[in-house]
């Protein structure tokens, strides 16, 4: 959900005035992120901790720059704060939730 979320944003490409080719172009551009998270749920489908360490670091990473471009738009820290909350905590909760559940397999297996 949160992968299908950030590419929402990616509709800002269709504008008037643009060919077709380069709103299509655009769009697959601002697909890019949406690209690499998929590959990076795709990851951590096959490899729980490789994926689960892959979404945690994209959202910590993100987290400041996020803050950064909205601080600067909006002048507001609240905002930016509730903003990061909506947009890389998600990343980070999902790359803890694949860390554990990579335990909890290998602790199951390790009892039976």
């Amino acid at each position: 959900m949160a992968i299908l979320f950030i590419s929402m944003f990616a509709l800002d490409a269709f504008e008037p005035g643009l060919s077709i080719w380069q709103q299509i172009g655009g769009f697959l551009m601002h697909l890019i992120p949406s690209f690499i998270l998929l590959l990076a749920l795709i990851i951590s489908w096959k490899w729980e901790f490789i994926g689960g360490i892959i979404f945690t670091i994209i959202g910590l990473v993100t987290s400041p720059l996020v803050f950064i471009h909205n601080y600067r738009m909006n002048q507001s820290v609240s905002m930016s704060l509730w903003i990061i909350l909506l947009i890389t905590a998600p990343f980070i909760i999902v790359g803890v939730l694949f860390i554990i559940s990579h335990f909890r397999k290998k602790r199951s297996l390790e009892s039976t």
